[in-house]
Parts: C-alpha cells; structure tokens; sequence
C-alpha cells in the first residue's frame, strides 16, 4: 500500500534471486556489523540478519522506517536491528565491518567518498549503481567513460563490477539500468594528501581532451595556483620564480588526462609540490 518516491530512489529490489546474490558475494560473517542505506521494505536487510551480528539500517523516509520495524518485530531477528532515521549525507557514519546497499543513486557520488574517507577501515562495500555510474567507477585510463570519478576513487580502492542488474527487478522499475559494484578500501591508503590530490585532478578532468599545457593555461588555474604558491612562500620564508610550466613541461605538457593512470598524477603531484606548487 505504500507510494515510493521514485524522485528519492526508492526502488525496491524485488527478485530474491538478486538479493541472494548480493549476499553471496558480500562473504558475510557471522560476526560482522553490516551498514545498510536505503533498506526499503527490508527484502535485504532480513536476509542478512539471517547471517550477521547485526545490521544497521539507514533510512531518511518514516514510512519506510515503519514498515522495515513491522517485518522484524516479534522475531529472533529483531534485536540485531538498528535503525538510523535520517540524512545518511549529514551523519557520521557508525562503526561497521561492511557495507551492503541498494543506494538512492543520487547520492551516489558524495556517499562513495564519505565511505572511503571514513575510519576505521572497513572491509568492503557491495553497492547497487546506476549502470553508467558503476561504469565509470571501474572505467580505465583511454576508455570513453574514464574520469575524475574513475581516478579518485580507484586511488582509493579496489574497484570491481560484479553484475549487471536489469530495471525489472526492482519495484517500481527505475528508467535506468543498474550494476552491483565491489569497493574494497586500501588498507593503508596512499600516502597523499586528498584534497590536493583532487584539486589537481579537477583541473586536468575539466577538459580531459585538452593537453595539459592547454588546461594550465586558464587564467582561473594561474590566479589559484600563484594565490597558493605565494602562501607557500610567506609560510616557508622563501622567494622563488613560479615553475608551474616547467614542470609541465618536463613530462607532461602534451599528455592529456584521459590517458593518465594514477602513477602518472602522482608524479605530477609531487613534482608540483617539490618547487610549492599546491592545490586546494
């Protein structure tokens, strides 16, 4: 009797054949506390009390909330429930030893790095993705869908693709296809300091057809890399020319970002940073 709000992502996976599967490949213990966002009406989430210490639910929509604590009340499943009711965006997230979800998937993005800049470590997470998006999160350096996406997360983490998953599974059908996705964090992470990191990123991806040389020469790039350097300067006491170009053009000046792995920007960084270069 419930109305989803298919403007929210609420899709309900529905084929227990699917659900089956995605248990399976999560390799759930019986000892693990498991971080579920957008339990719907529970068709995951139950099965996986079946096999764990305990799952938490995240859930911004009251009704569903409702609904989920109905299907487990009165059972021996239903003290190894919690729900969380809220914004899983504005919240910090619990301990938790993996991640399984059938996400919105308008959160996808910003929910993917809140995963992975979050601590401790968890082992790893199961998520169901638009397809497009679950594409470009494995995507390769020279493939059409290789992008900013692609590079940030795959620099922190395994990325894998593990099925595809057809629009008639779910109630109602999304207008889109989906794909689950096996995220498993690096443990210990680069050691690169993120922010910078993407701050680079962001500026080669913008254009990620244009060579670099090109896409360093926008004067938005040379006002924020000159205001970083300079602070760079007061802050270490030193006065120094501006080498943005000649680092570039010691490697990269005609490389383009669409072709670049992560080693290729990590030097990139580095060599930016050795002569106080940063990005913010």
């Amino acid at each position: 009797g419930i109305l989803f709000n298919t403007g929210a992502g609420q899709h309900i996976l529905k084929n227990p054949l699917v659900v089956n599967s995605i248990i399976e490949k999560a390799a759930l213990r019986r000892t693990d506390v498991i971080l579920e966002v957008g339990p719907g009406t529970g068709n995951l989430t139950v099965k996986m009390l079946e096999k764990v210490k305990k799952v938490i639910a995240c859930e911004i929509d009251p009704r569903l909330v409702g609904e989920l604590q109905k299907r487990v009340q009165g059972t021996c499943l239903a003290n190894k429930l919690e729900i969380k009711v809220g914004d899983i965006l504005k919240t910090d997230l619990p301990f938790f030893d993996a991640c399984v979800a059938n996400l919105p998937y308008q959160i996808s993005s910003p929910f993917v790095f809140k995963l992975l800049l979050h601590r401790p470590f968890f082992r790893c997470a199961i998520l169901m993705f638009q397809r497009e998006f679950a594409l470009r999160l494995v995507a390769k350096p020279g493939t059409k869908l290789y992008c900013r996406l692609s590079i940030n997360t795959q620099l922190l983490a395994q990325v894998d693709h593990l099925m595809k998953v057809g629009k008639n599974n779910f109630r109602p059908p999304p207008k889109v296809e989906s794909s689950v996705v096996r995220i498993e964090p690096k443990n210990p992470p680069p050691p690169i300091n993120f922010q910078e990191w993407d701050g680079l990123v962001r500026i080669a991806f913008v254009r990620k057809n244009k060579t670099l040389s090109a896409a360093f020469k926008s004067s938005a790039v040379e006002q924020l890399l000159d205001h970083n350097y300079r602070i760079h300067c007061s802050l270490h006491n030193t006065v120094r020319s501006f080498l943005i170009y000649e680092v570039l053009f010691l490697c990269y000046s005609e490389k383009r970002a669409r072709s670049m792995d992560i080693d290729d920007f990590i030097r990139l960084l580095h060599g930016f940073n050795s002569e106080g270069i940063h990005f913010s």
